[in-house]
């Protein structure tokens, strides 16, 4: 098997060998293939993605799970189809709790006046009937144990109260790296170290604050709600210049704030030395509750083995703080824009085309999941399914998913596609299966072949991923527009391959953190119905 598997990779190589650019006839062919340079010049010559783009992200909007924004999002999606002459549905999965954002306005107003950067966290309940509040702002003390917290609260009652770290800067460590001397900057990370983790231990001295991760804090701001303070003031800096992580609440009536980096630490300041800040909130929310939520699902038939399934896939959903651009806006019209080029280059497939716009994927992969357990038919009869989840670079990495006999039928896909969009996909074999964090992986843990494709950083964990700076400029349409070609291309591959893609798995595994030996993901349906928030204590 390896001894054939490097022939097939030899061919990828050579294929690569040729040089093409995009935007001139491609010279990176392997074949004269009519199919695949027809997805080429349609894509060159009249791409779609930045009209779709622009609809999507800035007239649409972000696309919270089980929000009026996602209804909306989703029926642009199907007239979208429609428009094309693509059958496209929703499917009910479960319900979620549904929100809809309304204006955050924050102003510092004592000891003077500043309108400040922020806006409530997904979730957030409102101020009461949407009005002002007007409360000075206290910092969370430093308190001995849970019963010095509960001694503190009712000085708390009718405040805004700060619990999160104030970073002692908030200009990036690469500008400090550039500009500072290396001792200065040694000196930085050590203070900043040192305070974070003493804070860190202050939170869990409250005793209402688990281990890692955005609801860490949830049992801390459910006892502050239940003490009646005004507001809850906290802030999750990304690490790069005016940018936040903007995530959920865990209340039911006290809205809780994310308000910047730079802001904050004023905020901080001003409380910490005496000096009476004050702040006046205006949030604006609706909580409709419990509402149906769904995935998007459109289908080109097959015309030989209309049940045997080729899938393209992306989540559709998004956090709400910008436009939800790079995560996942980009793979989601790459996926949408493949089905596109599909219908007028290949419009009768070998095997059914399928693709999936996935819901509450940042909830825990709850629709991707819960379509792999209401379909048994499409996950035995799928041949690949390609998901792309992680910004607007160009593809840069696959992996056979832990498939190690899937590998010779992915690289013969690759060695058809032209070289200018191969070039830089650096091939893992055979990979592991994707146990969560993306899509493919819900089908991956079900013993379905589902490949991940991986673009290129493009600072996205810094300065987009779940930020309010995930905004239709960040996008890069050279190189989206090269993944929305290369995804048609190897569906189209997929689709017409007289050989099934093997199922065989991996047996051997790296030892895992704790010396346990690594094992296959376990198979699990999503959550249909959202959880409870904890009692308050």
């Amino acid at each position: 098997m390896r001894r054939a598997l490097s022939a097939v990779l030899f061919l990828v190589l050579a294929a690569n060998t040729a040089s093409s650019q995009f935007g001139q006839q491609p010279t990176g062919f392997a074949t004269e293939d009519p199919v695949l340079r027809r997805i080429w010049a349609l894509e060159t010559d009249s791409s779609q993605l930045p009209r779709l783009a622009q609809q999507l992200f800035d007239s649409v909007g972000p696309r919270l799970t089980a929000s009026p924004g996602m209804t909306a999002a989703q029926n642009w999606l199907l007239a979208t189809y429609s428009g094309w002459g693509i059958t496209a549905r929703k499917e009910q999965y479960g319900t979620w709790r549904s929100w809809r954002r309304g204006k955050t306005h924050i102003d510092l107003v004592a000891p003077r006046a500043r309108t400040l950067e922020g806006m409530m966290l997904a979730w957030s309940p409102g101020t009461p009937r949407g009005r002002a509040v007007r409360a000075p702002v206290v910092v969370l003390p430093d308190v001995p144990d849970s019963a010095g917290l509960v001694a503190w609260l009712p000085q708390a009652r009718g405040k805004f109260v700060l619990i999160s770290f104030a970073q002692p800067t908030c200009r990036a460590d690469d500008s400090w790296e550039k500009w500072a001397t290396a001792s200065s900057f040694d000196s930085l990370k050590a203070r900043r170290t040192a305070a974070q983790q003493a804070w860190q231990q202050r939170l869990q001295r409250t005793g209402y604050v688990g281990g890692g991760g955005v609801a860490a804090a949830a049992g801390l701001t459910r006892r502050l709600e239940a003490a009646g303070v005004a507001g809850i003031i906290a802030s999750n800096w990304s690490q790069g210049w005016g940018v936040q992580k903007i995530f959920a609440a865990y209340t039911d009536r006290t809205p809780v704030v994310d308000v910047a980096c730079e802001d904050y630490g004023l905020l901080f300041r001003l409380a910490q030395n005496n000096q009476a800040p004050v702040l006046e909130l205006t949030a604006e929310s609706q909580a409709p509750g419990e509402v149906p939520v769904f995935n998007v699902v459109a289908e080109i038939k097959g015309s030989a083995l209309p049940n045997e399934y080729v899938m393209l896939s992306a989540h559709f959903d998004s956090w709400d703080g910008g436009s939800g651009a790079t995560d996942n806006g980009t793979g989601s019209i790459t996926m949408l824009e493949a089905m596109r080029l599909l219908k007028l280059a290949y419009p009768n497939p070998r095997r059914t085309i399928l693709v999936g716009h996935w819901s509450g994927e940042e909830q825990g992969l709850n629709g991707s999941r819960a379509f792999v357990k209401d379909h048994p038919d499409i996950v035995n009869g799928l041949q690949a399914l390609f998901n792309q989840d992680n910004g607007t670079g160009r593809i840069e990495n696959m992996s056979a998913s832990g498939f190690p006999d899937a590998s010779a039928s992915l690289a013969r896909y690759l060695a058809r596609v032209p070289a200018d969009v191969t070039r830089n996909i650096k091939f893992s074999f055979p990979g592991n299966p994707s146990g969560g964090g993306t899509d493919h992986a819900s089908f991956v843990s079900c013993g379905a072949p589902g490949f991940g494709l991986g673009s290129g950083d493009w600072d996205y964990g810094r300065y987009t991923w779940h930020t309010n700076r995930d905004t239709y400029d960040k996008l890069s349409f050279d190189d989206v527009k090269l993944n929305a070609a290369l995804a048609a291309m190897l569906v189209y591959l997929a689709s017409e391959d007289t050989v099934r893609m093997s199922r065989d798995k991996r047996t051997v595994f790296a030892t895992g953190q704790g010396g346990q030996p690594g094992s296959w993901p376990e198979c699990r349906d999503g959550q249909r119905v959202t959880p409870p928030l904890a009692p308050r204590p």
